[in-house]
């Protein structure tokens, strides 16, 4: 089948890049291995897909190169997409810090999604294995039309995609890119837009899991491990990133909404810094409880679980030298410590949960190769990349899904 576009991948890029080019009347085929159209559309948001955020800006993003995003996001907005789902009359509702979701199954976004795609006559080929991508220069791009008497002057050369699939042949002068990252093996993610690049020598930034929950060695997490469920608001930092949400105590390590942002930033073998207590001047309240014979993890109660004011105090004990004792036995110094270790818990994991159960994959495409106008990689005319396979990740809350619009729309516009 000859086509103007072949788009690799079904998912939120995919389907974005396929309704717009379509459209614009060019002749889309859209290929993937998945039998079902946009599996992490459907399982994200608990099944009411997080569709994008209302605040989402380049600032909400981490890339090798951070300016890269904004081209594509100033084009297609938080606010295009709620455009076209009140066109669809699908309703939704906002919660904590811009972000938003259906009001119903997260199905109503892929229908609308399929629904577009098929007016505009994108033809879906689904259980379809990809096997080699191949090109050719085209036969009419060798010269100008218009060269000067007597000289012979080149067109860019423009090339023929070729790809050889379970459903038979494909020819396309655009190929499209959206096969996502490595996260969530289960939803159909593969390496193959990773392939790709390499075959055609685009480099790759390194690769790891975002929006993961962190893990710890099981000997130095055995004291918490008892602790799963218990879940606290607080300040969690790495470097210049600060994150103020819920955490998540699990029997593994942490998770929770605070754990999952940074980790996209955390690096192997830091530690993170924890406010458990932010809204809280300890020092001051410790100073304050200088006559009470109140035990220290019995004062904690009020903030924290009891459970977990034991354990912490335990801990406390352990790596600091500082007894769980009655507080009008504490010196200034040692209340000066116990302030300071509330308000920044060191702790350093061992490592992810990995990809199984990241919701993102951190690094991808070099964006260096990339127009930040179009997705059209630099050196290899007629190919483009979109999504989460691009170096582009977005922090939780609904930016990865606006990003797979907006590099979807972007590159949707220029095949």
């Amino acid at each position: 089948m000859k086509t103007d576009v072949i788009i690799i991948g079904s998912g939120a890029a995919g389907l974005m890049c396929a309704m717009q080019a379509g459209q614009r009347g060019r002749s889309v085929v859209l290929l993937d291995h998945a039998k079902k159209l946009g599996e992490k559309i459907r399982i994200s948001g608990g099944g009411h897909c997080n569709f994008t955020n209302r605040n989402s800006g380049p600032e909400n993003f981490i890339s090798a190169n951070p300016r890269f995003c904004r081209s594509a996001l100033v084009r297609y907005t938080p606010g295009d997409f709620i455009a076209l789902l009140q066109k669809h009359g699908i309703d939704y509702h906002e919660k904590t810090l811009g972000q938003l979701f259906c009001d119903g199954e997260a199905e109503v976004i892929v229908a609308m999604l399929r629904g577009e795609c098929d007016a505009a006559g994108v033809k879906r080929f689904m259980s379809c294995e990809i096997g080699e991508i191949n090109y050719s220069p085209s036969p009419d791009s060798e010269f100008a039309d218009d060269a000067p008497a007597g000289k012979v002057q080149k067109k860019k050369e423009l090339r023929k995609f070729h790809a050889s699939t379970s459903r038979g042949e494909f020819t396309a002068a655009s190929l499209v890119i959206a096969t996502g990252g490595l996260s969530i093996p289960k939803a159909g993610a593969t390496p193959f837009g990773y392939h790709v690049a390499e075959q055609f020598g685009i480099p790759i930034t390194k690769l790891k899991p975002g929006l993961v929950p962190l893990s710890f060695a099981p000997d130095d997490w055995k004291p918490y491990a008892d602790l799963t469920g218990v879940a606290l608001d607080v300040v969690v930092s790495f470097g210049k990133q600060v994150f103020r949400e819920n955490m998540l105590v699990t029997h593994r390590g942490l998770s929770g909404p605070a754990i999952l942002q940074i980790s996209s930033y955390w690096q192997h073998g830091e530690p993170l810094h924890i406010n458990l207590l932010p809204d809280c001047n300890m020092q001051t309240l410790l100073d304050e409880q200088k006559g009470s014979k109140k035990l220290l993890s019995n004062y904690l109660m009020q903030w924290f679980p009891k459970n977990f004011a034991d354990v912490w105090c335990a801990q406390l004990t352990e790596h600091q030298q500082i007894e769980n004792k009655p507080l009008n036995q504490y010196n200034d110094k040692q209340r000066k410590q116990i302030a300071a270790a509330l308000h920044d818990w060191q702790i350093t994991p061992s490592g992810t949960l990995g990809y199984t159960k990241a919701e993102v994959t951190c690094g991808g495409i070099d964006t260096r190769a990339l127009s930040s106008k179009t997705m059209e990689c630099i050196d290899v005319p007629g190919l483009y990349f979109i999504g989460e396979v691009v170096d582009v990740t977005g922090q939780l809350g609904g930016h990865n899904f606006q990003w797979a619009w907006s590099s979807g729309y972007a590159a949707g516009q220029a095949v």
